[in-house]
């Protein structure tokens, strides 16, 4: 009998908040982390969403007292990391058959700058350990790092390596921070928007870039507490999932919708779940032109175009490495709340192919969630989850 795989407890560190309570009464008030930043100097401010130094670091102290002399010195991204998993280590035993999961996309590139030799807390094995280490993992880190589709990548790792028998459960974590670099690299692109992003919009025209760590716990253990809302416990149990690469440009979308398409569908089919049956859809939805069209030609493909969709980047900006992971528990707190949030900014049809794209605040039953994701290098990915 194939082993059942649960997600029972997750945190996140956002610009709305620092722990998930904090963020979902933000979003249900339509907050967005999206705001004008001086980030690159002798540069216009770009829109974009950021946390507050000031408040993550008064954060970090609270939980974490830097002044004793076996705590390290840590990075702004490492902070964030650490803020969002503290809670859940606290609850759950770290054991030798425990997995740790990063997914990030640059890691701590910011420390690059000014440098004329290569730092090592730039490389992704040494960030992963760092944090490892600190919580007293005792396996080796594993590191997810596959463009934008790598937070929801990092679910599938975790879940198909419990399944395995490779771990009994794992703590999954993403985190990308704001840095020159990234926003350099997209700008390049001209890629970034205007204003505040609108996913699927007539007048969108770019992305916001966004950042954020968040983290999960994923087990097979049924005696297990799932996370409380007020209708009392619940665990999430992960179907199906995939990863397709369909290859097309190292950084334009297929126009055909090629990889989302193959992905979701191998999902929904391991999941042996219908499109009749999703019941929300937690899309990519960047606000660039080709990447919204490509979904919504990928979610028609799969007749999903009547299942009610948002995307979350008008809320915190596109978060890389920890989109995926984020939207994924922003997702679960909609089934939890009975709640389907808008997609922010959104007025008015912008792609070729019909969404239900919510608009405001509703209330719905939610057991079946979809989660993509796509990225560069023509990378694709599909989650889905049900409440249980």
């Amino acid at each position: 009998m194939r082993k059942e795989i649960y997600i029972t407890d997750y945190n996140c560190v956002t610009p709305l908040g620092f722990n998930v309570d904090a963020n979902w009464n933000a979003l249900v008030e339509g907050k967005s982390g999206v705001d004008l930043h001086k980030i690159i100097d002798k540069q216009d401010a770009f829109y974009a969403s950021m946390i507050d130094s000031d408040k993550l670091n008064e954060e970090f102290n609270r939980f974490f007292d830097s002044t004793q002399n076996d705590i390290p010195n840590f990075t702004r991204l490492e902070k964030m990391l650490l803020l969002s998993l503290q809670p859940l280590v606290e609850k759950h035993t770290i054991s030798e058959d425990t997995a740790f999961i990063l997914s990030t996309t640059k890691g701590n590139i910011s420390l690059l700058k000014n440098q004329s030799d290569l730092p090592q807390g730039v490389y992704l094995s040494k960030l992963a350990e760092k944090i490892a280490d600190f919580f007293g993992f005792k396996t080796k880190p594993i590191v997810v790092s596959n463009a934008c589709v790598s937070g929801v990548m990092a679910i599938a790792v975790a879940k198909n390596m419990i399944r395995a028998g490779k771990y009994k459960d794992a703590f999954v974590i993403a985190g990308d921070e704001l840095s020159e670099f990234v926003i350099s690299g997209f700008n390049s692109f001209q890629a970034i928007g205007s204003g505040p992003c609108k996913p699927y919009d007539k007048s969108r025209d770019g992305i916001n870039i966004g950042e954020a760590a968040a983290a999960v716990y994923i087990t097979s253990c049924h005696s297990d507490e799932g996370r409380i809302s007020q209708n009392g416990k619940f665990r999430f149990k992960v179907l199906g999932d995939s990863a397709v690469n369909d290859a097309n440009h190292i950084s334009g979308p297929s126009r055909t919708g090629d990889g989302l398409y193959a992905s979701i569908k191998s999902a929904m089919t391991e999941a042996n779940v219908s499109a009749e049956q999703i019941d929300f859809i937690s899309a990519h939805g960047t606000a660039t032109l080709y990447n919204d069209e490509m979904e919504a030609i990928a979610f028609n493909r799969m007749d999903l175009q009547h299942i009610p969709l948002n995307s979350m980047k008008g809320y915190y900006g596109h978060c890389l490495g920890a989109s995926g992971l984020l939207e994924s528990i922003i997702s679960m707190e909609s089934a939890l709340h009975s709640t389907l949030l808008p997609s922010k900014n959104f007025e008015e049809t912008g792609v070729t192919q019909p969404l239900n794209i919510i608009k405001e605040n509703k209330t719905a039953d939610i057991k079946y969630i979809l989660k993509t994701a796509s990225g560069f290098g023509g990378c694709n990915a599909a989650v889905v989850l049900e409440k249980c």
